[in-house]
């Protein structure tokens, strides 16, 4: 039986915990420009409603790939939190998507704002290594 090499599980952390915060960035900007582009369809600019459609699909790839480098990060001796709290706001943002196609404002709306909430709250959590257990 061989012994467990700590460098081998920290070193692919090393970069796979700085994707994860750039990805997660990435997906909570997306998610922010969605909630501009709802203001304005909201407002009566109805043109904006192709460009919160695309926005959407932008939303979800960015939440599959958020998903999977937290996968990564903990497969590589990383903590798992960012993995479940992926999960659940890809789950969220799934909901959302059926949500808008469907018309379904009155639960629209609310599960956007808090999947906005969700993910800069993350993202956060993300950029403060010390909550995670990440030394700096």
């Amino acid at each position: 039986m061989r012994a467990s090499n700590p460098q081998r599980s920290a070193a692919p952390t090393r970069w796979a915990y700085p994707m994860l915060q750039l990805v997660a960035a990435g997906h909570a900007a997306a998610v922010f420009a969605q909630s501009v582009s709802a203001g304005l369809l909201l407002e009566g600019n109805y043109d904006m409603l192709a460009n919160h459609h695309a926005g959407a699909d932008v939303v979800t790839y960015l939440g599959l790939s958020q998903l999977a480098v937290a996968l990564l990060v903990w497969a590589r001796g990383g903590p798992r939190w960012p993995s479940a709290a992926s999960a659940l706001l890809l789950a969220g943002e799934s909901g959302q998507y059926f949500a808008g196609l469907a018309g379904a404002l009155d639960l629209h709306v609310p599960l956007g704002v808090a999947l906005a909430a969700g993910s800069v709250l993350m993202l956060v959590a993300l950029l403060r290594p010390r909550t995670v257990g990440v030394p700096r």
